[in-house]
Formats: C-alpha cells, sequence, structure tokens
C-alpha cells in the first residue's frame, strides 16, 4: 500500500496523523524517563534501607549467631538485587531514552522538510489554477464583448437611419471584439491545457513522492519503536539471572539459619565455668550458747556458711560483711570499676579465657605487622648498604629502633596475657606457659632473620610478671646476637638475662622429634648455659621453634643439642 497513490488528497490529514505520531514518541520517551526514574528511587531506598539495618559496631557480637547471619545474607542479596534495579535504569536511559530524543528531532525534522515540499507543490498547483482562471475571464470578458459588438453591428445593419459609415463602424468593431475573442481563446485553451497536465504531475507524481518520503518516516518511527520496546524487553532479561542468582542467595542464607547452632553459640557465649552452689546447711535454731548470751549456731566446722558457699561462686566480702554479687550470682550485675580490668578477672572464667585468647590474637596481629614492616626496612637497608647512591643507610635506623621497641613492648604484653590465660586455666607452670606462647613461634618462623632483633634499651631488662607463681623471665638476644651486620644493635651493650628454669630442665628432654633443619648463617661463639656454638654454614635439625624469646633449638649430627640465636640460621621446616 501507498500513501501517495491511495491518499493522493488527504495532504492535511496526513500530516496530522505524523505529527501524532511524534507526539507519541515523546510521550514514550517521558514514561521511560519516569520509570527510570522510579527505579532508580527504589533502588536507592531498598539500598539505604539494607544500609539502616546493618549491624551497628557495638552489635557485631549479636550477629555472630546464623539467624542473625542469615538475615544479613538476605539483605546482602537485596543490596544486589537494587544495584540490578539501578542497572536497568542505567541502561534505559542509555539505550532507550537518549536514541528517543535522537528520532524525535531527526523525525522533527524529517517531517517538516517533506512537509515544506508538499506545501511548496501546493502553492505552484494553486499558482497555475490562478492563472487558468484568470485566462478564463479574460477569455468571458473577450467573448461577452464580441456578443455585444456582433449584436451592435447586426442591429445597425438593420437600421435604416444610420449612414453607411457608421454601419460599417460597428462592423469594424464586431470584427475587432471577435479577434480579441478569439485571441483569449486561444490563451484559455493553451492554459488549460497546462494547467491539466501540472495537475496530473502534481497529483500522480510530485505528492505522490512526498507522501511516499512521510510513509517511510512513519514506517521508519514505528520500526524504531518496535526496537525500543525489544530493547525494554533485553534489557530486562539480562538481570534476570543475577536476580535469580540472588533470589538463590536468599534462599541459601534461609538454609544456612541452624537453630541447634545458635543455641550452642548461646552456651559458649554466656557459660560462666562456674560450679553450682553448694547445699545451704540445716541451722539448727536450738543449738544456742548454755548463756543465751550469744546468737551464733553451732554448725559442723566442715560445713560451709551461707556467706562461705557464695564465696566459692566468685563472689567477694568487704569489710564490712555485706557480700558484693560475683560468680553466679553476680553474672548479670557488674562494677563499672571492674569492668576495665587488664586481666579480665572481672568476667566468668569461660568468658575471661574468650577474652584473653582474643586479645593474644590481637597482639599475634600486631607483631605480624611490625615484623613485615621491619622486614622492608630491613630489605631497603641493605639494599642502600650495596648502592649508596640510592638513600643512606644510616637514615632507617631510627625507625628501626622504634620498630624494635614496638616488638619488645608487643612481646611483653604477649608474655603478660599467656601468663594471664595461664591463670584462668588453672595452670601456672612455665611448661603451660610455653605452649601457649608457642603460637608466636608461628609469627617468627622462616621469616627474615631481621625480626627477631630486639631494642638495646628493652633487652637489657628481664620482664616479669607480678603472679603467685615465680616470675616468668623473657630472655632476651644475646650480647653476641649483635655480631650480626644488619642487627642496628651496638655490640658494647650487654644483653644476658637469666632463663626460666623450665627451659634450662627442657634441654635435658630427650627423643624430640626432627621439625625442620636450618644452615647458620653467621658464626656463633655459645657464652651463656645452654647454647651451643656454630660454624657459618653448618647445618642442624630443628627441635624446637623461636618461641618469641630470639632462640631456636637445635641438633648438631653428634647429638649434641643447645639454642642458638634465630636471627642467625636460615630455617627450612618440614
Amino acid at each position: 500500500m501507498n500513501w501517495g497513490t491511495e491518499l493522493w488528497d488527504q495532504y492535511d490529514n496526513l500530516s496530522t496523523h505524523t505529527q501524532k505520531g511524534i507526539d507519541f514518541c515523546e510521550k514514550y520517551t517521558h514514561f521511560i524517563k519516569e520509570r527510570c526514574a522510579i527505579e532508580t528511587e527504589y533502588a536507592g531506598k531498598l539500598k539505604k534501607l539494607v544500609k539502616n539495618y546493618q549491624p551497628k559496631k557495638k552489635e557485631e557480637e549479636d550477629y555472630q549467631f546464623t539467624h542473625a547471619q542469615g538475615v544479613l545474607g538476605m539483605m546482602k542479596e537485596l543490596h544486589d538485587i537494587a544495584g540490578q534495579h539501578e542497572l536497568i535504569a542505567e541502561n534505559l536511559n542509555a539505550k532507550v531514552v537518549k536514541e528517543l530524543q535522537v528520532l524525535m528531532q531527526e523525525l522533527k525534522q524529517e517531517r517538516k522538510k517533506h512537509l515544506q515540499d508538499g506545501q511548496r507543490l501546493q502553492v505552484e498547483l494553486n499558482q497555475q489554477l490562478g492563472l487558468l482562471d484568470k485566462s478564463k475571464r479574460s477569455y468571458e470578458k473577450a467573448f461577452r464583448e464580441m456578443e455585444k459588438a456582433t449584436e451592435n453591428w447586426r442591429r445597425a445593419e438593420s437600421d435604416d437611419h444610420l449612414s453607411r459609415a457608421e454601419q460599417n463602424k460597428y462592423k469594424d468593431i464586431s470584427v475587432q471584439r471577435s479577434q480579441i475573442n478569439d485571441d483569449c481563446k486561444q490563451g484559455y485553451a493553451a492554459t488549460l491545457q497546462k494547467t491539466n497536465q501540472y495537475q496530473e504531475q502534481h497529483y500522480t507524481v510530485m505528492m505522490p513522492q512526498v507522501f511516499q518520503q512521510l510513509q517511510e518516516m512513519e514506517e521508519k518511527r514505528v520500526t524504531k519503536l518496535q526496537n525500543f520496546i525489544r530493547e525494554c524487553g533485553t534489557i530486562e532479561n539480562s538481570v534476570i539471572p543475577i536476580i535469580n542468582t540472588c533470589i538463590d542467595g536468599i534462599f541459601n542464607a534461609a538454609n544456612s539459619v541452624n537453630p541447634s547452632k545458635d543455641s550452642e553459640m548461646v552456651i559458649d557465649k554466656n557459660k560462666s565455668g562456674f560450679q553450682h552452689p553448694q547445699d545451704i546447711p540445716f541451722e539448727d535454731l536450738s543449738q544456742v550458747t548454755v548463756n543465751g548470751s550469744s546468737s551464733s549456731l553451732n554448725t559442723p566446722k566442715n560445713v560451709p556458711t551461707r556467706s562461705e558457699t557464695f564465696r566459692t561462686a566468685g563472689g567477694t566480702v568487704t569489710k564490712k560483711g555485706k557480700q558484693k554479687k560475683g560468680g553466679i550470682l553476680g553474672m548479670f550485675s557488674s562494677s563499672k570499676l571492674d569492668d576495665h580490668r587488664e586481666d579480665f578477672s572481672n568476667l566468668p572464667p569461660n568468658q575471661q579465657k574468650k577474652k584473653l585468647n582474643k586479645k593474644l590474637d590481637e597482639i599475634k596481629g600486631s607483631i605480624s605487622k611490625e615484623t613485615s614492616e621491619r622486614d622492608g626496612m630491613m630489605k631497603m637497608r641493605d639494599v642502600y648498604i650495596q648502592n649508596p647512591a640510592l638513600g643512606d643507610p644510616n637514615s632507617l635506623d631510627k625507625e628501626l629502633e622504634e620498630n624494635a621497641l614496638k616488638l619488645d613492648h608487643l612481646r611483653t604484653e604477649m608474655e603478660k596475657f599467656v601468663t594471664y590465660l595461664a591463670e584462668a586455666e588453672g595452670s601456672t607452670t612455665p611448661n603451660m606457659h610455653r605452649k601457649h606462647r608457642a603460637s608466636l613461634a608461628s609469627l617468627q618462623s622462616g621469616g627474615n632473620s631481621s625480626t627477631n632483633v630486639s631494642s638495646t634499651d628493652l633487652s637489657s631488662t628481664p620482664i616479669q610478671h607480678n603472679t603467685p607463681t615465680p616470675a616468668i623471665v623473657v630472655d632476651s638476644v644475646d650480647s653476641q646476637h649483635t655480631d650480626r651486620p644488619d642487627s642496628g644493635i651496638d655490640r658494647n651493650s650487654s644483653h644476658t638475662v637469666a632463663r626460666e628454669d623450665s627451659f634450662d630442665d627442657a634441654l635435658d628432654d630427650e627423643g624430640l622429634p626432627v621439625i625442620g633443619t636450618c644452615i647458620a648463617v653467621y658464626p656463633f661463639e655459645a657464652t651463656n648455659e645452654g647454647s651451643i656454638c656454630m660454624a657459618q654454614d653448618e647445618h642442624f635439625y630443628i627441635l624446637e621453634q623461636d618461641q618469641g624469646d630470639g632462640w631456636t633449638r637445635v641438633r648438631r649430627g653428634n647429638n649434641e643439642e643447645g639454642f642458638v640465636p634465630t636471627s642467625y640460621i636460615e630455617c627450612q621446616y618440614s
């Protein structure tokens, strides 16, 4: 179907139809824009909702339960779904709205051009019709004048009163009018023929071309609109797999909720570790003193009193005899002064051990961080030594000293909290102390040898803890330890510190398994009891890792055992 042939006389209607088409595109563009705004607003509000319900820092401990983690997992998936709605809005804006706006501009310009062409052709046709009408009016006027002149001439011929000259005059006028009429008639005929030809050309060729261009423009608009609708569906479809994945994540979050595990976590979180209170003894009111002056009861010596029973549950008694709640009776109330105890002794045993273990983990992390920083500075210092043009090696001495002070302080804290943990576990023996401290060795074994160098100021003083058991002394770097070229410690300073008795006794243990091998990087002369000498490039078996005191227990091939500085050897653990 062709508009040019079928709608040859519907110029005005086609102009109105094409304008409505452009208006419809503009209306659809507004719809997509508002839809994008709604999607963006929905995504923003959903993300804000998820953010508002994220756990605060003080609530993080309560969100360790599986049901809370399940809710957090669901909120995370909702946050991702909100992101997909944002993606829909972005893609609609980029791929539909902008393209629609470009299309509308093109359609408006193209329509304007075609309509102007049609108007121009219509004006030209009207002009030709105007010439035809003018020519026709001239012909009609000449014909009427010719008829009038002919009638006058006939009357003059029949009038006997007129002279021959007057009759010839009327005749000449009639002939003249007749000639003018013939000329006008021929002009009218020529104009009519030309007008008919132009009109046929106008309605069969020129205007159909304009209508055909309008039809192509309209079909292009409809095709583009079809593609935009399809593009909307494609954009929606592209996020469906991700949204489905998010929905699967919500189901997985629901499946991860475990009531039994939550119950176990409640026990682990709140278990005090106290024993049940002892039976309350019977108070026999008849057993009073003979003189009746005292109201004290004659209770058996081995039966604890009520206040003693409460004290066994973790409580204390003030000088005035008033019971300060503790243990089972005081687990729901605590003193603000007790909340800040360093060893967490204000907490029940189980909770105290948890807090101490958490504190130890934090200290281990800090030691690992400082050790890594020291390794980096030592490597940089080696580079400066090899190539002085890059920098002055002495410029790092202050930073290395500060790092060593930090490491010594952290190791002191480590020893202190290990002691607290040993006390909380009911054992303060050196062996138990070293057992807990063994985890520190994993942060230092296999690392750069520079990480075990302590500062001069702190290493010269034994580190002791004020505990009921004998003081635990932390080993320091031996004076020979400063022979290492990159130690950064004065050779003349003394670092000899007495070892703990349990460590000396440990040297007598037999049958310790070999956990790795090592090679001496520097020679070492033994000056302390329990240490052994070693030559450069000498191989040893490792029996015990460095426990944070800078010494590693090794064995020679001849079964001679002892301690050597960790920073003087290169370890390989099996």
